[in-house]
């Protein structure tokens, strides 16, 4: 199992990333997929999950403003995030979520190295 993360970078408050996970050695279509972040100095934060039926969730930090979605073909996980905020500064994982009692959360079967998000003027 592999997990890539790619589309990082820095970007000015009010401005847009769209990050990507390609997944290898399982289809994603099969697995309760996250997104979570780390910001400097701080603990893991859950931002998002996409569930094998392809319904969402979000942390209501991100509600309205970040959107994951999957494409099953290219076995790739997208986190698309606009209205940016200096807040959203941190490193973004995505990962396979264990979805302990239906519901997603940092217990992680496994995840990605990460790339890294910067929020500022």
């Amino acid at each position: 199992v592999q997990l890539v993360e790619s589309g990082g970078g820095l970007v000015q408050p009010g401005g847009s990333l769209r990050l990507s996970c390609v997944a290898s050695g399982f289809p994603i279509s099969t697995a309760a997929m996250s997104w979570a972040r780390q910001a400097p100095g701080k603990g893991l934060e859950w931002v998002s999950g996409i569930y094998r039926d392809d319904s969402t969730t979000y942390a209501d930090s991100v509600k309205g403003r970040f959107t994951i979605s999957r494409d099953i073909v290219m076995n790739t996980v997208y986190l698309e995030m606009n209205s940016l905020k200096p807040d959203d500064t941190g490193v973004y994982f995505c990962a396979i979520d264990r979805v302990v009692g239906g519901s997603f959360g940092i217990d992680f079967q496994s995840r990605g190295q990460g790339t890294q998000v910067t929020v500022s003027p």
